[in-house]
């Protein structure tokens, strides 16, 4: 049996250490988000920092996660009071969950918000790939898979869900997942 892995990227517009009442909205929005996915049926477990400290993203020990990555089009900082970035790592039983979690509740209600936080890079901002039940996607092959959907498109290699992929690699589609605004343009989804 296999898991979907899924890894998304997104350029903040201000630091993660920036004071400002929108950046702490962000943060707040963000554990209420995390604590309400982790509960959702289908999720199995996301990448967390040992110390738990969100604002040291690459200095942080991420466990069988592996080292912090980030694609090459992030130019922004890499120190903790510098860093403008979101970006997750989990594991999901199928699509239609991870669907389900991302679209609809507090998680959608947030996505509205996300040209209040984020920047629009014109690159794609999450991938989907299969991996055994027993591995554990590290920052570093969501960071490759991130970028080869950039580069290629949805394959089975890296995918949306507008332009899924079951196990094996057939093309797939479940009623009712792929978002209206998931297009591919120039290779690289919205």
């Amino acid at each position: 049996m296999s898991h979907l892995a899924l890894y998304t990227f997104g350029v903040l517009k201000t630091p993660l250490a920036d004071p400002a009442p929108l950046t702490r909205e962000f943060y707040d929005i963000g554990g209420a988000v995390y604590r309400k996915i982790s509960q959702h049926p289908g999720y199995l477990a996301h990448a967390e920092a040992a110390d738990g400290d969100r604002g040291a993203l690459f200095e942080a020990d991420w466990g069988a996660w592996g080292e912090f990555a980030v694609p090459t089009w992030y130019g922004k900082g890499r120190r903790a009071e510098t860093t403008a970035l979101a970006a997750t790592l989990s594991l999901w039983t199928d699509l239609r969950p991870a669907f389900d979690a991302i679209y609809t509740g507090q998680h959608r209600e947030a996505l509205n918000r996300r040209y209040d936080w984020f920047e629009r890079t014109g690159n794609p901002n999450y991938v989907f790939w299969w991996v055994s039940d027993d591995a554990i996607p590290t920052w570093r092959v969501g960071v490759s898979r991130l970028e080869h959907l950039h580069d290629h498109g949805s394959t089975p290699h890296a995918f949306t869900f507008h332009h899924a992929f079951a196990p094996d690699g057939t093309p797939t589609r479940s009623q009712g997942i792929g978002p209206k605004s998931d297009r591919v343009r120039c290779s690289t989804p919205d």
